[in-house]
């Protein structure tokens, strides 16, 4: 039977691993729910750390061999280091924002209540966002043509200019509650991806992404890295990771054939819910 710390590990693991690659914000749901799981301070800053490491390995394996071939590719394949300069280009605005306003965020915006909100608003714009992609494909039915109308239907057509708009459509995440996969997703579709491609591409910018986060986080907080605690970061790492597995193989088959909509009323309702609780006290968050 699972102890209460493991419980709740294990808990927290699944919902890092199931929210990490979808639009609907990893650190807000970790935020809201480790809050009402008493899961707060600098035991819980450590857990995310490494529930989220948990989550990238899942993509390293689902793409392990376009991540293999592509290194080894890069001494002959122009395309290969195209590719790999393009997830480069994308990661340095939020990295240099994450670097420079991180604390400041922390502080400040790690909370229910400014998640809530952040969900809220994510949502509209994603709302909007579909709104605007549903009337330009019954304009192309009118018109007989075939295809999205996207500019980019594949990752080897991405441009550094692509990559850098992309980019910067990241750096919204760094306000928890509004989704990186989100902000990556829809930017790159609002700059011309196919759904598929913005998908796929918010996948491998997460990689070296969140890996140097991820490192840089554990550094500072390796003081809290015990033997006591290993058990329990053990269940939430394995925990994100089958979740985090299990999602993405089903995300890539779910952007296929269906749009944000759904995601999009999940957020309004979510953040919905925790701003009228917190506005009628039933929760103190």
């Amino acid at each position: 039977m699972l102890l209460p710390e493991q419980a709740t590990a294990l808990i927290l693991g699944v919902v890092e691993g199931l929210t990490e690659f979808i639009p609907v914000s990893s650190t807000g749901h970790l935020i809201v729910v480790g809050n009402l799981l008493g899961m707060q301070g600098d035991a819980a800053n450590l857990f995310d750390i490494v529930i989220q490491l948990g989550a990238i390995l899942a993509v390293c394996w689902e793409f392990r061999r376009k991540l293999i071939g592509t290194v080894l590719d890069l001494p002959s394949h122009t395309e290969a280091r195209r590719f790999v300069a393009n997830v480069v280009l994308a990661c340095i605005p939020a990295g240099l924002l994450g670097l420079l306003f991180g604390k400041a965020i922390k502080a400040h915006l790690f909370a229910p209540v400014p998640v809530a909100i952040a969900l809220f608003v994510g949502g509209l714009v994603i709302l909007l966002v579909e709104h605007r992609n549903r009337r330009v494909a019954r304009q192309r039915e009118a018109d007989n043509l075939v295809g999205s109308g996207a500019r980019v239907i594949s990752l080897n057509q991405m441009s550094a200019v692509d990559a850098i708009k992309v980019g910067v459509a990241q750096c919204f995440a760094l306000i928890p509650g509004t989704s990186r996969s989100g902000a990556t997703i829809i930017g790159g579709m609002l700059f011309g991806l196919d759904r598929k491609v913005a998908t796929e591409f918010s996948f491998y910018v997460a990689i070296p992404l969140l890996f140097a986060a991820t490192l840089y986080e554990l550094l500072k907080a390796r003081a809290g890295l015990t033997g006591d605690s290993a058990a329990v970061l053990a269940i939430g790492l394995i925990a994100a990771f089958v979740s985090g597995l299990i999602c993405v193989r089903w995300l890539m088959r779910f952007v296929s054939s269906h749009d944000f909509r759904a995601f999009a009323w999940y957020r309004i309702a979510f953040g919905g819910v925790i701003l009228a609780t917190a506005y009628a006290g039933v929760v103190e968050w």
